[in-house]
């Protein structure tokens, strides 16, 4: 029976299933072993220095792209097998320890000795290695990790270990002896795209690739994954959603995992006070979450050491020392809410109150437990993976602040998710007024931390300065703790963490101090679309040119403020040459600056093609602008918004085929894009159902028997549906009303469609006729109302009562649910109160009201749609055809008294007591022909209609 904790608590750290390698002695020798037990405990530099290791390190400066053969060497200089797998083994413990040498030096610190200092590592006699040896090397590795036109950043530090453990961890011999490689093969890919300026299409399939194969493995029946690997796989795979934009799926992860850990959490209300003025209390928003009190199932365990290791993975304390946190300091706003502590605030969860379990009702807000690292884990994880774009994208910033808060007011046991819970919630800080002075302050005191950890040399003129001392070794977490959770936390580099503060800069104006950091970064891309964004493209131009470009007058010029740089191009370009072309190409409005990045990148550059896409949709050209979107999607097949492009180029091409291809590959890469499932109805109803010309089974009902098989009876084959496309298309406008219920234009498409099939849809017709008057009803009155859909709706009530009751009307009965009860409604609460100049409206009103057996209600409306056509401006003098609709509409008034007038009133005063519903009816009906004879007398004396008025008023003095 497998324990719930492990045997050691510097295991944690590294990931499965290489935590039970020491259990394995059959297959490991005993170096392999020390070698095991210095990569647990964090000390790359013994690995990296050991026996094994630095043999394999002799040659690397001189010839690293033939570095891989060296390492398949040692796997084949034996046939003994078990010898093979134990040198596999070791190898792997060396690519681990570069790899997380690499984040140490890049992401979580602290920093690298002196060992890892460029040359020293990979020098032959343990000296520095030559200055220029070691940029060769650096400028190789760099250019080695580009994928698909993409580069890595340049100043990323210590990319020699990233090569080298890539060499090792992806090396298809390794792969092929010890599958269970492939989830650090993963990990190492991922941050591979996170170090890209953008996102690398044939690294993210390989990515995705890795993660279908891994989940197999991890979640099959046979799986010797424990419980806490899986719910692991489960964080790192919503990571890698989250960063690559699939959201709903990384939520999906995320539930997944609470519930394999028993997590309990809930965003709810309580009374409480925010502000230090504030005298009422008011709903407030927090999360209330607790860990489960059971151990998840970790690897096989020794008896001894159990108890040491159960704190660390249930979440007591590991490390007193805690990033630096700011506090607020607002003259206004409270650093934390002040909760009630009246019975009368107990939690009431946003969706229902009843469904918040009952352990979160019991705790108290202000004084939470503490989370298990995976369960926090799971609240940084949701917070990231919320759109914030817009509220109808999901939770605002509002919102999703509560689970970083919860983080941080409950602690953590690990520094690590500490301060990533301190980034999530700067970044939701620094959107709000009060917030955000110490959003960007506590972002710029992570961004001081981060470079003190990961910097050995202070005096470094690549680091920016900071205001923050350096911790001392008592006050930092050991690099086991930062990099137990590194993988499943997401953890930005350094650079990005820059990056991001400057770009923070920029959103609060302070573009200066932004460009600064820009510049120290020698992220050129960047500082010219800051100035770009201010409209200072003469300044953006120069910074692109002057990377791709010499001088205009001196060929070997380096700085001149006054040089336009439009030399000859750099032989050979910068490395990230296609992306400061098509900036270039962006600022120029130049498609030849497009043309030119796909050439550089070896037509590998997908964003090239985009670009040039765009170019020629705008200008219309739209044959040129599908081959360069069918370019893009051929480097990056997963783009949503480049198969949306193509889809709106194949709209205006009239491909309604290929544009339902298109828009079908949009909505399954994203879909809550409401806007293509919308495009992709649209093309659905241009599409033509080929149907035979003549039906080959003019009997279906009647079985056919096979000549050849005398007895065997044959079904006839089905005919195709001639209305599939149409059905088609209202179920995607139907998904595209639910994701946009405020787009009036597809609920309008929505209603014409619903009706325009045979049989038509009449409850959708319902649904989207009454959204459309909640939309624009309140701008455009009763133009929203479709008055031949509405006639329809009426019509069919009507005649499927007459139908099922043997033509014998049953009547509305509104204790039953169902289609006519929701038409009444519609007409009753909705359409009414819109009407104010469509006799038609009234009509249909009127029509209504006489089957309910409402006369009372027929006859009213019958005479506010005859006003509403007597009450139109100049007919008295107007054309001949507004003339006829005047008498057309005064006798059919006269007919509406003739025949409701002396019917018995139903409804209102007198209603089923024999009162008649106007028993004046003549005398109006007189009043009526009466006063439309007197306003056309001077136009249209001696007319048709002034003789069919004629009769009609000498019928009613007879009667």
């Amino acid at each position: 029976m497998q324990r719930p904790i492990s045997p050691n608590d510097e295991q944690d750290w590294l990931p499965y299933p290489f935590r039970s390698l020491i259990q394995r002695p059959s297959i490991v020798r005993e170096d392999v072993r020390v070698d095991f037990q210095r990569l647990q405990a964090g000390d790359f530099e013994a690995v990296l220095k050991g026996e094994f290791a630095k043999p394999l390190f002799n040659s690397f400066i001189q010839e690293p792209s033939l570095w891989y053969l060296r390492i398949r060497d040692t796997i084949w200089q034996t046939d003994d097998q078990k010898v093979q797998l134990s040198t596999v083994y070791h190898l792997i413990i060396v690519g681990l320890a570069l790899f997380n040498a690499f984040i140490q030096s890049n992401v979580t610190g602290p920093p690298l000795p002196i060992f890892f200092s460029p040359g020293f590592f990979l020098s032959d006699d343990g000296h520095q290695a030559e200055p220029s040896k070691y940029e060769t090397l650096k400028r190789k590795c760099r250019n080695w990790l580009a994928v698909d036109g993409i580069t890595l950043y340049p100043l990323i530090t210590n990319t020699e270990l990233f090569w080298a453990a890539i060499c090792i961890l992806d090396d298809q011999f390794v792969k092929k002896l010890v599958k269970e490689v492939r989830w650090p093969r993963l990990q190492i890919c991922f941050l591979h795209q996170r170090m890209l300026s953008e996102v690398a299409p044939s690294l993210q399939a390989k990515i995705f690739d890795d993660l279908k194969s891994l989940e197999d493995d991890v979640f099959s029946i046979d799986s010797q994954y424990p419980e806490e690997a899986r719910v692991c796989f489960l964080l790192e795979r919503a990571a890698i959603n989250t960063f690559h934009g699939f959201d709903s799926k990384a939520r999906q992860d995320l539930d997944r995992a609470a519930e394999r850990t028993g997590f309990q959490f809930a965003l709810t209300g309580l009374l409480g006070k925010r502000t230090k003025f504030q005298q009422k209390e008011t709903s407030q928003l927090v999360v209330l979450a607790k860990s489960s009190d059971a151990l998840l199932q970790r690897e096989p365990a020794a008896q001894d050491g159990a108890s040491s290791s159960e704190s660390r993975v249930n979440g007591a304390q590991g490390t007193n020392a805690k990033p630096t946190i700011l506090d607020l300091n607002d003259d206004t706003l409270l650093e934390a809410i002040s909760f009630s502590k009246t019975s009368s605030s107990l939690p009431r969860a946003i969706d229902d109150e009843a469904s918040l379990p009952q352990a979160l009702t019991i705790l108290d807000p202000s004084n939470q437990p503490i989370l298990k690292p995976l369960d926090a884990i799971i609240l940084l994880s949701l917070a990231s993976s919320i759109t914030n774009t817009s509220p109808a994208d999901g939770l605002t910033r509002e919102e999703t602040l509560p689970y970083a808060t919860r983080v941080l007011e409950g602690g953590s046991s690990n520094w690590q998710i500490y301060t990533q819970a301190l980034l999530v919630r700067s970044r939701i800080e620094g959107y709000r007024s009060r917030t955000a002075e110490r959003g960007v302050l506590q972002l710029h005191a992570l961004v001081d931390q981060v470079i003190a950890e990961t910097t050995p040399d202070a005096t470094d003129d690549s680091t920016a300065t900071t205001f923050l001392p350096r911790p001392k070794p008592s006050e930092a977490a050991p690099v086991t703790e930062r990099l137990q959770y590194i993988h499943q936390l997401c953890s930005p580099t350094r650079w990005e963490l820059e990056a991001e503060l400057a770009a923070r800069w920029v959103s609060l104006g302070g573009l200066r101090t932004a460009l600064e950091i820009y510049e120290r970064l020698q992220t050129w891309a960047e500082a010219a679309l800051c100035w770009a964004a201010v409209e200072r493209e003469d300044k953006a131009r120069k910074i692109i040119r002057k990377q791709l470009f010499h001088s205009t007058k001196n060929p070997i010029a380096i700085e001149d403020e006054e040089d336009t740089w439009e030399g000859p191009e750099r032989d050979p370009p910068p490395p990230d040459a296609p992306r400061l072309y098509c900036i270039l190409g962006d600022i120029d409005k130049s498609p030849s600056m497009y043309e030119r990045a796909w050439s550089v990148s070896n037509n590998r550059y997908s964003r090239a093609q985009r670009s040039l896409g765009r170019d020629y949709f705008s200008a219309k050209d739209y044959p040129k602008a599908a081959e360069a979107y069918e370019k893009s999607l051929h480097i990056n097949r997963l783009d949503h918004a480049t198969w949306f492009a193509l889809g709106c180029v194949r709209l205006e091409l009239q491909q309604w085929d290929k544009a339902v291809d298109a828009f079908s590959r949009t909505v399954q890469l994203d879909d809550q894009d409401a806007e293509a499932w919308s495009n992709l109805a649209a093309a659905l109803l241009r599409l033509e159902t080929n149907i035979p010309a003549q039906d080959p089974w003019p009997n279906p009902s009647q079985p056919v028997l096979d000549d050849e098989d005398d007895g065997t009876l044959t079904a006839p084959h089905e005919s195709p549906d001639p209305q599939r496309d149409k059905r088609d298309a209202l179920a995607a406008l139907s998904r595209a009303s639910r994701l946009k219920y405020t787009s009036y234009r597809i609920w309008e498409n929505l209603l014409i469609v619903a009706a325009s099939l045979k049989p038509p849809s009449y409850t959708d017709i319902v649904i989207a006729q009454k959204r459309l008057i909640e939309l624009r009803g309140p701008s455009v009155g009763e133009k929203c109302i479709d008055e031949e859909i509405l006639e329809l709706l009426v019509r069919h009530i009507i005649t499927s009562d007459l139908s099922t009751n043997d033509g014998n009307a049953e009547g509305y009965d509104a204790s039953k649910p169902g289609l006519q009860r929701m038409v009444v409604e519609l007409v009753e609460k909705d359409v009414i109160p819109l009407i104010t100049t469509s006799p038609r409206l009234w009509l249909l009103v009127a029509k209504l009201a006489l089957w309910r057996n409402r006369p009372s209600s027929a006859l009213a409306a019958h005479e506010k749609a005859w006003r509403a056509v007597i009450s139109r401006p100049d007919w008295e003098d107007g054309t001949e055809k507004h003339w006829g609709e005047v008498v057309d509409a005064t006798i059919e008034l006269v007919d509406a008294y003739e025949s409701l007038g002396e019917m018995e009133r139903t409804e209102g005063l007198g209603g089923g007591e024999g009162e008649v519903v106007a028993r004046d009816w003549r005398f109006k009906a007189r009043s009526a022909v009466r006063g439309v004879l007197g306003r056309g007398r001077g136009s249209w004396e001696g007319t048709e209609g002034w003789r069919r008025l004629g009769v009609t008023m000498e019928a009613l003095k007879v009667g």
